[in-house]
């Protein structure tokens, strides 16, 4: 049985496109049978769609554009932060060491005022 889509050495497909081998291997020709005249429709509906992928298309471009400005700003922020704690952690542990000190110079001054006080009790009592 003979394929309906092949016709005098052409093929033909069901849009109504017709391929005729070329010369070369790398070459096809098409040609557009006359008889599906609504091809210019869908073409120009096909190029309308194209034309909204391409503005959504762009819509992404700029919502990730902007995505990742604020990302990089975010970071910049972050850092920022970072840099202040760390800093304000170094100044606490100074903080912490001079007092920490200041605390073992009260003690031990409290120690010798309590021992000078048990002296002195202890030296008035006895009389």
């Amino acid at each position: 049985m003979a394929n309906p889509l092949y016709g005098s050495g052409s093929l033909r497909s069901r849009e109504g496109l017709i391929a005729r081998p070329a010369a070369s291997s790398d070459e096809i020709q098409l040609r557009i049978d006359p008889m599906h005249g609504d091809l210019d429709e869908e073409i120009d509906g096909l190029h309308k769609k194209i034309g909204l992928l391409k503005g959504v298309a762009q819509e992404i471009q700029s919502e990730a554009k902007f995505q990742n400005d604020f990302i990089s700003q975010l970071q910049m922020t972050l850092l920022k932060a970072q840099a202040g704690v760390k800093n304000n952690m170094r100044r606490m542990n100074k903080k912490i060491i001079q007092q920490g000190s200041n605390h073992v110079v009260h003690v031990v001054l409290f120690a010798l005022i309590c021992f000078f006080v048990v002296y002195l009790l202890s030296k008035f009592s006895r009389r």
